[in-house]
């Protein structure tokens, strides 16, 4: 299994995750370049490591986020987050032009949801993504 995510990985790393991953660390320093936005522009990054090797892990939702989180995604989604999905979106139609790309696509499309409201999430290894959503 662990082959078969590291040949995933680098297909996705070569078609789509180094551009997507480019886009988060963009957004992330802009966010940075404000003091306030510090705590985005730190999402962001972690964010741009999911985006260049995502398969063998997910996100689930912590339990412990709260109103914070809530609120922090409200202003990621008017600062970065509808340009990132948009990005999603761009990335996913020419891989769904090919027969090997329709995986890739879908799994871009998966990732608009982490990208409109990454607070309050967390990233995971698979192994570990079914006992840490209980």
């Amino acid at each position: 299994m662990k082959l078969v995510n590291f040949l995933l990985n680098v297909i996705w790393l070569v078609f789509c995750g180094f551009w997507m991953a480019l886009l988060y660390v963009l957004a992330g320093i802009l966010c940075c370049v404000l003091i306030i936005t510090i705590p985005f522009g730190v999402a962001s990054f972690r964010l741009a490591g999911f985006m260049l090797w995502p398969f063998g892990r997910t996100t689930v939702v912590r339990a412990d986020a709260g109103a914070p989180s809530c609120v922090g995604n409200v202003i990621w989604l008017v600062l970065a987050g509808w340009w990132l999905a948009l990005g999603h979106l761009v990335t996913s139609i020419p891989l769904f032009l090919s027969i090997i790309g329709i995986p890739f696509g879908w799994a871009n499309l998966k990732m608009i949801p982490i990208s409109l409201t990454p607070f309050g999430r967390e990233v995971v290894s698979t192994e570990h993504g079914a006992f840490a959503a209980r």
